[in-house]
């Protein structure tokens, strides 16, 4: 893989930032990904004096991959296949922090880490699409640095796809630890620390609930959250911020072309944006935090909002930005093959399905679009609208009809997914002749829209028939104090710029109800 000239240029000034020696080892034969990615290690190890570059052929390990380790000792780091497309900052962070860069995690982080008992050898299988795998990736790489008992292996899934089958991993990232099943998913830092350091989470709970009282507590990282955060503390309130993943589903969402002045970003991207906003005022955020409940304390008037680690935090007022989630078909055997045939995300899960037959549910522009997308990927696709025509935008549906390995079905309801290990087939029932019929398929991605987060809700405020909360023109809910914003309220046409104006409108509305207490 020769590096295009900028991209060599950019790597060659982070290389002159390495500190110390690296080692490169190189698990190599004769193969055309072999000898591709043996062409990009002796490419980067001739932009610094500091790496060195050895190379054998051991059989009983992964071929091609190589490890990343320190002059004078190994940082259980290996990457399985050839780290580029998103992945490839991984690879350069692995460098980078093997020769010495400091990691940027804050002081009480890193010993939380190096004092963590025990042997863990993870491995993440990936797909060089995925734009939540280097998350991930980085994360584990991080955490194999800082512990000598931590080591972690990326493993290319498209590249080891006998692994994939025989594993029946059917999404990434898919996180295996000391060979068995971890996670699967986009997880943080914080989160996979907490899920193998019994005390954390115990400790946190305790740490959270001594904070003082807030004026303006926001549930939800997204961008209504972020954008009330914001606005909140630019008015010098005491301003704090819970969320489950700072982000949320715009995390997840690949290519952005609507949000006004920026051309074009991708989720990540912005999500990173909006929380360095965020970071630039004084706003406490507690990430990777769940809320189970909402009080609201008749004498004093001070909600208290109870969080799935046992943690409690009393505020003044409240802003729920929790957002949506994907929603789910609820049919027979969507749940059992979860992660095996079923998913939800066709940017990061596609390349899995490589040459077989899939299922798109959902006539929608997320589901026109999924099926475009996976067809350049997958043998072949069949779209299934429940409806007698597709929802999605003329200029998507002329581009969907001029693809030749895709088809289109109209009127059907999906009634089951049927399966061994994995899903092999779906039972639909055709809407017009009422004849039950079965489709063989390898894999089905499901894009029928969005849930409204509201479960830890429904017995405090109203809500719509669909679950949403509903808001009055200021945002505030039924119970006053309690605002919300965002796709988890009635406020039609769910998009990120929407949410934005709305997180910013109910930090006022929440701001104004304080001042007239």
């Amino acid at each position: 893989m020769a590096l295009d000239i900028t991209i060599r240029n950019q790597l060659q000034d982070y290389m002159a930032r390495l500190v110390s020696p690296i080692k490169l080892l190189a698990n190599v034969d004769e193969s055309t990904s072999s000898q591709e990615m043996l062409g990009m290690l002796e490419e980067v190890t001739s932009l610094s004096e500091k790496i060195t570059l050895n190379k054998e052929t051991d059989v009983s390990k992964r071929i091609p991959s190589f490890e990343v380790n320190r002059e004078i000792d190994p940082t259980g780091i290996t990457f399985a296949g050839i780290p580029s497309g998103h992945e490839f900052t991984s690879f350069v962070l692995a460098l980078l922090q093997a020769g010495g860069h400091p990691l940027k995690l804050d002081a009480e982080k890193i010993e939380q880490i190096k004092n963590i008992q025990g042997t863990f050898h993870f491995e993440t299988y990936i797909s060089l699409s995925c734009h939540n795998c280097p998350d991930v990736v980085q994360a584990l790489n991080a955490m194999s640095i800082i512990n000598p008992n931590i080591s972690h292996t990326m493993i290319d899934g498209a590249l080891f796809q006998k692994e994939v089958e025989d594993k029946q991993i059917m999404a990434v990232p898919t996180i295996f630890l000391n060979g068995e099943p971890f996670g699967q998913g986009r997880m943080e830092l914080d989160e996979i620390v907490n899920k193998i350091d019994s005390s954390a989470s115990l400790k946190e709970a305790e740490k959270i609930s001594k904070k003082e009282t807030y004026d303006i507590l926001i549930i939800g990282g997204g961008p209504a959250g972020a954008s009330a955060a914001i606005y909140s503390a630019r008015k010098g309130i005491r301003t704090g911020i819970v969320s489950e993943r700072f982000g949320g589903q715009v995390m997840d969402t690949l290519g952005i072309e609507n949000f006004i002045s920026v051309k074009a970003t991708e989720g990540p991207k912005l999500v990173a944006a909006l929380e360095e906003h965020v970071k630039e005022y004084e706003v406490d955020i507690m990430n990777l935090q769940r809320a189970k409940s909402i009080q609201k304390n008749d004498e004093n008037a001070l909600f208290e909002v109870e969080l799935e680690n046992g943690g409690k935090l009393k505020s003044k007022s409240v802003i729920v930005a929790t957002g949506a989630r994907w929603r789910e078909l609820n049919v027979p055997g969507e749940k059992e093959f979860k992660g095996k045939g079923v998913a939800y995300c066709p940017h990061c899960d596609g390349p899995l399905f490589k040459g077989k037959h899939v299922a798109v549910i959902g006539g929608g522009n997320s589901g026109v679009e999924a099926a475009i997308d996976l067809a350049n990927i997958v043998g072949h696709v069949t779209l299934f609208e429940f409806a007698g025509e597709l929802k999605a935008d003329d200029i998507l549906q002329k581009r969907l009809y001029s693809l030749s390995n895709v088809d289109v079905i109209l009127n059907a309801q999906t009634l089951e997914v049927l399966g061994s290990d994995k899903v092999n087939s779906m039972i639909y029932l055709d809407r017009k002749t009422n004849e039950k019929k079965t489709i063989a398929l390898e894999g089905i991605f499901i894009q029928i829209g969005l849930l409204p987060n509201t479960d830890f809700v429904k017995n405090t405020v109203d809500l719509s028939k669909f679950g949403e909360i509903i808001i009055d023109s200021h945002g505030q809910s039924s119970l006053p104090g309690l605002f919300a914003a965002g796709d988890v309220t009635t406020v039609p046409y769910k998009q990120i710029i929407i949410a934005m104006g709305e997180g910013a409108k109910a930090s006022l509305g929440a701001f104004d109800y304080l001042i007239r207490q």
